[in-house]
């Protein structure tokens, strides 16, 4: 009489234990899904900056026009990357990364737009775009990191292969350049 209750108890268990880790997985694949989503609000509000920046900058480097073009392209290719395309979004993100920072290099060699109070202004506000954008891509590779872990660490990586999760990608930077120390020289 006493083994069919302790079989019982022990199908129970497993059973709880089954839906509890379920439960954890969809949870943190929601956390994911919000922190990639709150980070997409801060990236278009980038893109709604750039064409303003960029017209800004055309007035005094218009012989810059390639560098234009170029940072026109990575916003238009970023914003018609679907969010649900996680690799291809961190992907084109990256791109306008590297276009915007030529972009501003290309500023230094132009006093009087560096002067513009009105491009003074949008990199200002771009600034603050960017620190915000890093701060969601923080969170971002937290709630990814929790996640992996949970998708690829036993035992919850027999549930996670039972009803398909697979890792996220991390959101990193695009290029081992932009790794490397700064080396300032006077």
């Amino acid at each position: 009489m006493l083994i069919p209750i302790i079989i019982v108890a022990v199908v129970v268990i497993i059973l709880i234990w089954l839906v509890a880790t379920r439960n954890s997985l969809v949870g943190l694949s929601n956390q994911v899904d919000e922190a990639f989503s709150t980070m997409d609000v801060y990236l278009k509000k980038r893109y709604d900056l750039i064409p303003n920046l960029v017209e800004t900058v055309k007035g005094y480097a218009s012989h810059e026009k390639e560098t234009l073009q170029r940072v026109v392209a990575a916003r238009n290719n970023a914003a018609a990357t679907p969010s649900t395309d996680l690799s291809a979004k961190i992907k084109s993100e990256n791109q306008i990364d590297q276009a915007l920072t030529h972009l501003f290099a290309i500023s230094e060699a132009y006093p009087d737009l560096k002067a513009n109070t009105n491009f003074i202004d949008l990199q200002n506000q771009l600034k603050l775009v960017e620190d915000d954008i890093a701060n969601a891509r923080k969170y971002y590779n937290g709630t990814v990191r929790n996640f992996n872990n949970r998708v690829q660490m036993f035992p919850s990586n027999l549930i996670a292969g039972m009803f398909h999760y697979t890792t996220k990608p991390f959101y990193e930077v695009a290029n081992a350049a932009e790794r490397e120390n700064v080396h300032v020289q006077f």
